[in-house]
């Protein structure tokens, strides 16, 4: 069966979705206007969903209105569930769906490709679509795969430190020509009698997705997480081509250039290169020194009374979260804090280091979620210079991004990484579980032994409320 032209009125219709999706892109961007972004990438999928239903034949419409019904079910009762420490998983489930989607519809195309009107007049499949089902497959199952990886290590039901395979770079590289080399011999071979090569495309693309994650850190999971995004549009564009639809072209190509550009910018946040975090392991060589015997040093207590006592007095406090912050779900505790010391008259600010947390934006949306003004969090480039001139860094649940070693030793693993210069305070209060910890790149903190330190070794939601309690009285 040939797909039928596409009417005038529906590339239009797909040219309007397709820049809404633009417009949330754009409102994303930003905290203030992210939910104006959300609206309008919701009503530009409504359109493409409603353009392409009413354009094309649907042998099923009242099954396909029924798994729409289900599906937004799913999605409204997750997104009314699903707490803000547990997004980073949630991301990642959803885009192994993406990569799943994509894959069965390659796998739909290739059993019958009468219905995707993508035979020629020999009746075998076009050579252009050979190609584009062999990269959306492969594609498709890298994301699922990589995403299922990444979702069990960020929902702690597989450790977050990297799993290092013997001979990994060897593995990886012969598996990833092997799926090129597969997909160029599909493309030119005749359709009958290559069925093996097609499944074998499958298979090898479902296995490099978990051997490309398993060896990445807890560090490096901001970038796993906006690169996984990546591959899900490409594998959305890929599919767009053999759908003949546009806006799924559209759509992917937007996803896959915007998770692709924000892959290089967490980077660039980590001075890191990204093929060295695809390669895996920025945990590798730290996890070796974080397992030798640390020094005795000698270091400060302080208390919930300290803290509050220190702060009531600043002119300035300048709050660093991390994923400490995340996983105690202190986010409220500490809003309700600096909301105190701003009525004392003390200046309150945020800073957010890029890859704080376990996602980009981590940070940014549990502050959002605590009603956090946006204009009192920053940024580290916009931020960093007001450390020298601030009373008090008050630190909870971060370590590598404000740890010094990454611009004073150049055998640190986190050497040359950008982080918050929290040793030029005037005070510093560091919240942690106990001395014994590190943070994931595994490399101590000269900042726990600073003179201007006071560690508050306690849960981070228990610590703050005791800090609030002080305030108050």
């Amino acid at each position: 069966m040939e797909h039928a032209a596409v009417p005038a009125w529906a590339m239009l219709a797909y040219l309007v979705s397709g820049v809404f999706f633009i417009l949330a892109l754009r409102g994303l961007s930003s905290p203030a206007s992210s939910r104006r972004g959300n609206r309008f990438g919701m009503a530009g999928m409504l359109i493409a969903v409603v353009t392409t239903l009413v354009t094309h034949e649907v042998a099923a419409l009242p099954e396909i209105l029924a798994a729409i019904a289900l599906g937004g079910a799913i999605g409204w009762v997750i997104a009314r569930k699903i707490a803000m420490t547990d997004m980073p998983q949630l991301v990642a489930a959803f885009h192994s769906l993406v990569g799943l989607a994509a894959v069965l519809v390659g796998v739909a195309a290739y059993l019958n490709p009468e219905a995707f009107g993508i035979l020629d007049a020999s009746g075998e499949i076009l050579t252009v679509s050979r190609v584009e089902m062999g990269l959306g497959v492969a594609i498709g199952a890298i994301t699922f795969s990589g995403s299922v990886i990444a979702f069990l290590k960020l929902a702690g039901k597989m450790s977050g430190a990297p799993i290092m395979l013997p001979g990994r770079h060897v593995i990886n590289l012969g598996t990833l020509l092997a799926i090129i080399g597969l997909t160029a011999y599909f493309a030119i071979l005749p359709t009958s009698g290559t069925e093996w090569v097609f499944w074998t495309i499958v298979v090898l693309s479902f296995l490099i997705g978990f051997l490309l994650i398993i060896p990445i850190g807890g560090a490096d999971m901001p970038v796993v997480v906006s690169m996984l995004n990546s591959y899900s549009g490409w594998a959305a564009a890929a599919m767009g081509f053999t759908l003949h639809n546009s806006a799924m072209i559209i759509t992917g190509a937007l996803v896959g250039s915007s998770g692709a550009i924000l892959s290089y910018i967490m980077c660039k946040a980590m001075n890191r290169s990204f093929i060295s975090v695809i390669a895996g392991g920025f945990g590798a060589e730290a996890s070796a020194s974080g397992g030798e015997a640390k020094e005795q040093r000698p270091w400060k207590r302080g208390s919930a009374e300290d803290a509050a006592y220190m702060m009531q007095q600043a002119e300035s406090v300048i709050i660093v979260p991390g994923y400490g912050m995340a996983v105690a779900q202190a986010q409220h505790a500490l809003r309700e804090m600096a909301d105190l010391l701003k009525k004392e008259g003390v200046s309150v600010k945020y800073a957010i280091h890029p890859v704080a947390g376990r996602m980009p934006g981590h940070m940014n949306v549990l502050l959002a979620e605590a009603n956090v003004p946006y204009d009192e969090v920053f940024e580290l480039e916009d931020i960093n210079s007001e450390f020298a001139q601030t009373d008090v860094a008050f630190i909870i649940g971060a370590n590598d991004v404000v740890n010094p070693a990454a611009k004073t030793d150049k055998s640190s693993p986190i050497y040359g990484m950008p982080v918050f210069d929290v040793d030029k305070a005037k005070t510093v209060f560091f919240i942690k579980r106990s001395m014994g910890g590190v943070g994931y790149a595994g490399v101590d903190n000269d900042v726990f032994y600073m003179d201007q330190t006071m560690m508050l070794l306690a849960d981070a939601k228990k610590m703050v409320d005791d800090i609030v309690k002080a305030l108050q009285h």
